[in-house]
């Protein structure tokens, strides 16, 4: 019983550290990547569908990047779209195709970028921390119910810290590569 709770809660743990990573992929560096923009919600025939399902990304250069809509009629939901984010660029469209050109970052921008950093993995430590609580809640119910044993719930309760002090220095790993990522020059 307790094994499954283990499980449950490295599962868990593991989707909360994915999703910081979707997250913090879609913060923006000083290099261009499709990340940035391919789950922007386009409204394609009265429908928000991600940027990814309606075009090809890739990036040419290093600081652009080109977006080919399978469909040309939705050039000009994308271009609006791109214009309607929080993403701070401005599209170029030739009629076929868009481009991005991302300028280089101040030293400001870097250091905003680095706090919305910090508010996601702090977000992600709290997400991993109430995984935990609730887990050592059903712990101790098990316990009261006396489906397992002191011994067991005191085992069970090491290994569940265990689990949470790992991901939790996992977390702090990614969001220092981040931090590193957003601070180049």
């Amino acid at each position: 019983m307790i094994k499954d709770i283990l499980k449950d809660a490295e599962a868990r743990m593991q989707a909360a550290v994915q999703s910081l990573d979707d997250d913090l992929a879609g913060i923006r560096t000083g290099r261009a990547t499709p990340a940035l923009v391919e789950k922007l919600s386009i409204e394609y025939y009265g429908t928000p569908t991600p940027l990814m399902q309606l075009a090809a990304i890739s990036v040419p250069e290093t600081r652009s990047l080109l977006i080919k809509p399978f469909d040309p009629s939705s050039l000009k939901a994308i271009e609006r779209a791109i214009l309607a984010s929080d993403l701070g660029l401005t599209p170029n469209n030739d009629g076929k195709q868009i481009r991005l050109n991302l300028p280089a970052l101040t030293e400001e921008r870097r250091r905003e970028l680095v706090k919305v950093v910090h508010h996601r993995l702090e977000d992600c430590r709290v997400a991993v921390r109430n995984i935990r609580r609730d887990l050592h809640n059903d712990m101790r119910d098990f316990e009261k119910e006396k489906l397992i044993s002191e011994d067991d719930l005191s085992r069970g309760e090491e290994e569940l810290q265990k689990a949470t002090d790992r991901w939790i220095e996992e977390i702090n790993k990614r969001g220092h590569k981040k931090e590193q990522e957003i601070m180049e020059v």
